[in-house]
């Protein structure tokens, strides 16, 4: 069985791995080099002020990953709702080797 990968399944590879890669790898890095704090939620002092918080916003991180996903999801949906193509006999025959 012969794999075909057209425009749309190009396309939909790249965004959905380029919002993933961003909002996980990229967004993870800046954070990193930021500095203190690494975590989601702001850090505060015995008096419960806020001292320290994130430099990205967790849920544009969180956004950027769903977006990625709810792209698979709509490709994999485009998927099964378009017919699976036949396979020409001519091209996908197979020979015995001499």
């Amino acid at each position: 069985m012969q794999q075909h990968t057209d425009i749309i399944d190009k396309a939909a590879m790249a965004l959905s791995g380029g919002l993933m890669l961003l909002g996980i790898v990229g967004l993870g890095i800046v954070e990193v080099l930021a500095g203190q704090p690494y975590g989601a939620a702001p850090l505060t002092n015995d008096a419960g002020e806020i001292i320290a918080t994130p430099m990205v916003d967790p849920t544009i991180r969180t956004g950027l990953v769903l977006a990625g996903l709810v792209v698979l999801l709509v490709y994999g949906l485009y998927r099964l709702a378009t017919p699976v193509e036949e396979a020409d006999a001519a091209t996908g025959h197979e020979t015995m080797a001499d």
